[in-house]
């Protein structure tokens, strides 16, 4: 993998659902943008998720992505907000999917795992390695902060899965 691969990182959420972007060219990262889609608790639920639509389907068009990665959500005790997360997280899934984008989705565990070194990281945590691992990244909230965690973590599958490629052996 020598041509560079821009990556996006999509950490949904209802309320917030925070995007990152990085250039990955097998070897190293570079940030290229981050942030968030936020949407109003007043706003009706087909309301909220339009919000989201366009909001993220903006982003792609302005960065235009190579691949999207999408962090998995946990289901919670409160069954109501869970059916809410999850429809968020279909159109987080969808509008990538639509734009032509292969997506990946990995679990939380694996995504601290892969940028702290841990599978139980706290968000501080997870900020500070962002930072470490993308010097000219400022993200202003954790959701971005998690979003660009998703696009490192899918910048290092991306890698195991082209080298295993590479030597023959299957994904």
């Amino acid at each position: 993998m020598t041509e560079n691969m821009r990556l996006i990182g999509l950490d949904p959420g209802l309320r917030k659902t925070g995007w990152g972007v990085v250039e990955f060219n097998g070897v190293s990262l570079e940030y290229v943008d981050c942030g968030v889609i936020s949407t109003l608790g007043t706003e009706t639920m087909p309301g909220r998720l339009a919000v989201l639509y366009e909001g993220l389907a903006a982003v792609i068009e302005k960065w235009h992505p190579d691949s999207a990665a999408v962090e998995e959500t946990f289901v919670n005790k409160n069954g109501a907000s869970t059916l809410k997360l999850g429809q968020a997280r279909g159109v987080v899934l969808l509008v990538p999917a639509l734009a032509g984008l292969e997506v990946a989705e990995y679990h939380n565990r694996t995504v601290k795992r892969s940028v702290v070194g841990s599978g139980r990281a706290a968000k501080q945590q997870i900020q500070v390695m962002v930072r470490h691992l993308l010097p000219t990244a400022d993200p202003k909230t954790s959701d971005a902060a998690d979003a660009l965690a998703v696009a490192i973590c899918h910048a290092h599958h991306s890698v195991s899965v082209t080298h295993r490629a590479a030597f023959g052996v299957p994904a």
